[in-house]
């Protein structure tokens, strides 16, 4: 009479053996940076267009300081980028680029801190799920020859189920740290294009 065996999730990823914490590790860091990530993106692409357009209003009637206090209001790298820009107005143009610009590359990095490991995670995730693979498929092998003739499938099933599991876990976490990049990525790019039009427009506004 065949015996049908139920196993939940979470005992799953038991069978999968040691590799499993290792790939749930990565998940829980995976998910802390892209969270993070997130938020802070979310809320600098958005910005505040109203106020960033009285900001430079009051540039252009050259109420420099009244821009200034307005600018230091706010947290968003496009006002962090404005106020850079009217510190340093007295330069001559070239200068006064090149300042703006290293800004607001300082400001594109922090936003782009934690990518990196995420795209290592999005990478090595599915490698250490294959060597799972592997493991399992030795331990399979191995209890197949401790048993010789003997040997039937519930003998094997703790080297498939290492080999199985893991496969599953680290491509699962592979590809949604994959995504979550390339989406966090064109997030930054988006966010780098914004303040490359501030920067312009800050340019030619002070440097006539």
């Amino acid at each position: 009479m065949e015996t049908q065996v139920s196993l939940s999730i979470f005992q799953l990823a038991v069978k999968g053996g040691f590799l499993m914490i290792v790939l749930l590790a990565l998940s829980i860091l995976a998910f802390y940076i892209f969270g993070k990530r997130y938020w802070s993106l979310r809320l600098a692409s958005k910005g505040n267009k109203a106020m960033l357009k009285d900001v430079i209003s009051l540039a252009s009637a050259g109420k420099y300081d009244l821009a200034k206090e307005l600018c230091g209001k706010s947290g968003l790298p496009q006002f962090k980028l404005v106020k850079t820009a009217l510190e340093h107005k007295d330069l001559p143009r070239t200068e006064l680029r090149a300042v703006i610009e290293d800004e607001a590359n300082a400001l594109v990095a922090k936003y782009e801190q934690g990518l990196p490991t995420l795209a290592t995670i999005s990478g090595g995730a599915p490698m250490i799920g294959f060597l799972g693979t592997v493991i399992g498929m030795i331990k399979a092998f191995m209890d197949m020859a401790s048993h010789g003739a003997n040997v039937d499938i519930t003998h094997l099933s703790n080297g498939i189920y290492t080999a199985m599991v893991t496969t599953v876990g680290g491509l699962v976490v592979g590809i949604i740290a994959y995504f979550a990049y390339n989406w966090l990525t064109s997030k930054v790019d988006d966010l780098a294009a914004q303040l490359e039009s501030v920067s312009r427009r800050m340019t030619d506004l002070l440097a006539q």
